[in-house]
């Protein structure tokens, strides 16, 4: 073999060898010096190029070997070592036994040498064999310890997680009758505190959207009040004409009760939009009253839109409304189902008002509200937003209660917990989100007709 080659392969094996074994870990020192082999392997080619030292060329491979063999002596009681060591012995006792022979015998050496070198490449082959053999094998059992370890010390830290547990649980086991019924009056207290808290903050967007909603048919009543005034003066200083145009009286009455139609008709829808926030605002009667449920809809998207504008002056979203007219009015309790809508459609708006915030350019904002009557003959609401999506391992979380994904402070975790249990408990319906990280979120309400 040439030694350039040999070379190669022999540092090869050096370095498989050190993996094997694990050198590095087990003999560090020892490991320094078989890291600098390639080092000492160029140094060597070169000694060898020079006449006087050409005859160093054939030792090359012993010098190699023994290096193998020391380093496995030194892993002696290391059971990857004896397996090394299986496959190193068989080309050592060849080789000594053919030098020997070959040195005090020479005549039988050379009327032999057939089975000899026959011995040899069988000790070679050997050698080559039951070293990769070894090598995966070792590796292998390096990996089933590895493997081991880690299920040694997950269980370990299992078992002081599981210690340190029997301690907390019998620390509180320990405290006295007293204590515990205090803790857990606070608890409950703490819980009434937190729904109340989560009512009154859907509460506050809602007064903060009619607040914008209600300044415009209040408007609408200031400015045609005023103009009717203006008509009724009119209509008075014609009457009291002793040449009264009959025409023009009939056309300013005209006005006039047109006017006081436009009145009347955003004076109810003030109303209906005070009557909304009172519905919101006050403990549910439980009962269930025909309410048109796309008006419910679009009445609270409307609103819920308006509260953030006024909280935020910088917040935009297109809103989307795809609404059912074969619906009709339906069965439902509507201050508790405005109480999921409202909580589901600022949901949105948050969820589209991040996404613009980390994605200002080519973007935006939708929120869509759509209704349905299905061939069941249920009725199904839809709430669907462009932004920021759920990922997939907090999907399950989302309906249970004081879980939130929003920052601290900015939510009780309460808000889909209870408009669920509105839906399913409350209306006998059904509730399920549909959701895709970076894209967007669906809510599906299905109610009975």
């Amino acid at each position: 073999m040439e030694l350039l080659p040999a070379m190669l392969m022999a540092n090869g094996v050096i370095q498989g060898m050190r993996k094997s074994l694990e050198t590095a870990q087990r003999l560090p020192e020892w490991d320094k010096i078989l890291s600098k082999v390639w080092i000492g392997s160029i140094f060597y080619f070169g000694l060898v190029q020079i006449p006087p030292f050409r005859f160093l060329e054939e030792w090359f491979g012993e010098i190699i070997y023994l290096i193998l063999l020391f380093t496995v002596y030194q892993l002696r009681d290391y059971n990857p070592a004896r397996m090394f060591s299986i496959a190193l012995l068989p080309f050592a006792a060849i080789y000594v036994l053919d030098t020997i022979v070959r040195v005090s015998f020479p005549d039988f050496h050379e009327a032999n040498h057939g089975y000899f070198d026959s011995a040899q490449v069988f000790s070679v082959l050997w050698l080559i064999g039951f070293g990769i053999y070894a090598f995966i094998q070792n590796n292998k059992e390096r990996k089933q310890r590895r493997k081991e370890e880690e299920q040694i010390r997950a269980t370990e830290a299992r078992k002081a997680e599981l210690e340190h547990l029997v301690v907390e649980r019998t620390t509180e086991l320990t405290i006295q009758k007293e204590e515990l019924e205090k803790a857990l009056a606070e608890l409950k207290a703490a819980q009434v505190q937190l729904v109340h808290s989560e009512k009154m903050a859907s509460l506050g967007e809602l007064t903060a959207g009619i607040a914008h909603e209600i300044q415009n048919p209040l408007n609408f009543v200031n400015n045609f009040s005023e103009l009717s005034l203006e008509l009724a003066q009119e209509l008075k200083e014609e009457i009291e004409k002793p040449d009264m145009d009959t025409g023009l009286v009939i056309d300013l009455a005209r006005d006039l009760a047109q006017n006081q139609e436009k009145i009347n008709y955003h004076g109810k829808r003030a109303a209906n939009i005070v009557t909304a926030m009172l519905q919101h605002s006050r403990t549910s009667t439980g009962k269930k009253e025909p309410t048109d449920l796309n008006a419910l809809a679009d009445e609270y998207l409307r609103l819920a839109y308006h509260g953030l504008r006024a909280k935020d002056k910088n917040f935009n979203a297109k809103m989307v409304t795809d609404f059912d007219p074969a619906i009709g009015k339906v069965e439902v309790i509507p201050q508790d189902l405005g109480r999921v809508l409202l909580n589901l459609i600022n949901n949105a708006f948050y969820a589209v008002t991040q996404r613009k915030n980390q994605t200002p350019d080519a973007y935006e904002p939708t929120v869509t509200v759509s209704s349905h009557l299905l061939k069941s003959g249920k009725i199904e609401i839809r709430i669907k937003d462009n932004g920021t999506g759920i990922p997939d391992s907090l999907k399950a979380k989302i309906f249970q209660p004081f879980f939130t994904t929003k920052p601290t402070g900015q939510g009780t975790g309460l808000g889909l917990s209870l408009a669920f249990d509105i839906v399913t408990k409350g209306h006998g319906g059904k509730m399920e989100v549909k959701t895709e990280e970076g894209k967007g979120t669906e809510f599906i309400i299905q109610l009975p007709k």
